[in-house]
């Protein structure tokens, strides 16, 4: 179940990070609490039951020990013995005496089998050294004890020995109760860390709930804002930080709807602008298409001195039809009213008919094979064409190579000029309006709108236009349209 958890969240959840940061934190705390806790207790409970033992030994030896004559025999050292361990509080007695032939008398009693090999050699020395009295120091022989584990279980060993030639005492407690006791505490310790860390970890979950909540509002909010619901708005409680970050946010979003309704608005007033601007220059420019065609037909009658002004006037006036003829097709796309007129085309046919229409048969070399056929909108495939094609020839020279394959389900449709290429800081801006790779020759033919309008035209059929340098052989136009228009376009809509 904890690993399900795991997997369904990253490791850079917020959520996740906060839960692992309170069990960190509490489970420190637990820990060192405990610890804290159980070594307090411990020394307590073994600093209590030492003092009591050695208390009572010390008090055993002066009453009891001390009592024996100066060389006693086995059996009065062995009844010291039981006396000091029967009124004892459950420690055993060893009582060791040097005789006349120097001979060791023993006499032990008590619950365990306590011998001298039980008593540590350091303990044994520190017992029988004797000290010299001073004014800090009154007595010849102290108090000494030593922890062991012999055979793995704790003992208190204590020793100590009579002024004046009396027996060496040494006692020898069990603390295996304290040790079980010390033990349940441990445990009861641990038990309660791993309560502490789940409870932590239900907490740290109610906090994040609390917080995360309001930041999940806002991410979700955010995400809305940027989907194009400009009216959404958080609902702002309390006056904490967040509340203070949501009612920031809703501020921010009531900026930016106004902002982008203004912008709309200029944008769509100047679109407007542009369609009827364009809309009211083609009544007098058809006229004035007539009229030059007429001067264009009577040229050669006219005086040698009016005649390049007559010429300028029909370039100029064909030139100023062209551009509105384009404003309004880029109206057209801004306003998204640009729409397709799908048809079964032969792709070879209508490149030649593109050609043929323009007088470029001689300048285009075309390699097409005649069983190509695609599903697209034959007017707007031409207008893309001539573009291209007309861009190569003006700026690349002659001969243009236009080439047509098929990859897949898509038509490749490449124009090759013979020219010297695109510079690099242009090939970026290529298809921008109205730019133009020489800023000293503003007033060219061209009016900076025909490769925009061709990867426009070939954007609604669901395909592009890239635009490169072949090293030596010229710039390199690519355009790339699904075979069938109509159902790649449908898929789209689908997906």
């Amino acid at each position: 179940m904890i690993r399900s958890l795991l997997a369904g969240r990253r490791w850079t959840s917020l959520r996740l990070r906060l839960l692992v940061v309170f069990a960190l934190v509490a489970l420190t705390a637990a820990v060192s609490a405990s610890g804290i806790a159980y070594w307090l207790n411990r020394e307590a409970v073994l600093t209590r039951v030492q003092e009591a033992a050695l208390g009572d030994f010390r008090q055993e030896m002066q009453n009891r020990a001390a009592a024996l004559p100066a060389d006693p025999t086995p059996e009065e050292l062995q009844r010291t013995a039981e006396l000091m361990a029967g009124s004892s509080p459950g420690y055993s007695v060893l009582l060791v005496q040097e005789g006349k032939d120097n001979r060791q008398m023993y006499g032990a009693a008590g619950p365990d089998n306590f011998r001298l090999a039980d008593v540590p050699k350091s303990l044994q020395n520190a017992v029988n050294d004797r000290q010299k009295t001073t004014a800090a120091n009154d007595a010849e022989y102290h108090v000494y004890w030593q922890r062991t584990k012999p055979r793995g279980n704790p003992y208190l060993v204590g020793g100590t020995r009579i002024v004046g030639g009396g027996p060496t005492g040494y006692m020898y407690k069990s603390l295996a109760q304290e040790r079980d006791d010390l033990n349940a505490l441990g445990w009861s310790l641990t038990i309660a860390t791993i309560l502490a860390l789940l409870g932590s970890a239900l907490l740290a979950q109610a906090a994040a709930r609390t917080v995360l909540k309001p930041v999940q509002r806002l991410g979700d909010a955010a995400r809305r804002l940027g989907e194009g619901e400009l009216d959404h708005r958080l609902e702002v409680s309390g006056t904490d930080e967040l509340a203070d970050l949501s009612h920031t946010f809703n501020k921010t979003a009531e900026a930016l709807e106004k902002k982008v309704a203004d912008m709309s608005a200029r944008e769509e007033a100047s679109r407007r602008f542009v369609a009827d601007m364009s809309h009211e220059l083609r009544t007098p420019l058809t006229a004035l298409t007539a009229v030059a065609e007429v001067l264009e037909e009577e040229v050669e009658d006219l005086d040698p001195m009016i005649a390049p002004a007559v010429g300028l006037v029909v370039s100029e006036t064909r030139r100023l039809n062209i551009l509105v003829e384009n404003l309004m097709e880029v109206t057209r796309f801004d306003a998204g009213t640009a729409k397709l007129v799908l048809d079964d085309v032969n792709v070879a046919d209508q490149v030649t008919a593109c050609i043929d229409a323009r007088a470029w048969l001689d300048a285009v070399e075309l390699d097409a094979a005649r069983d190509i056929m695609a599903r697209l909108d034959p007017r707007r495939l031409d207008v893309i064409l001539a573009n291209l094609i007309g861009n190569a020839l003006k700026h690349g020279g002659s001969p243009v190579r236009v080439s047509v394959t098929v990859e897949d389900d898509w038509l490749v449709i490449a124009v090759q000029d013979n020219g010297p290429g695109i510079p690099e800081e242009v090939l970026p801006h290529v298809f921008d309006r109205f730019y133009k790779a020489s800023a000293s020759r503003p007033k060219s033919d061209g009016s900076g709108l025909g490769l925009s309008i061709a990867v426009e035209n070939a954007h609604i059929h669901g395909g592009d236009i890239t635009a490169a340098n072949v090293p030596g052989a010229g710039a390199l136009f690519t355009l790339r349209l699904p075979v069938d228009v109509g159902k790649a376009i449908t898929g789209d809509v689908d997906a």
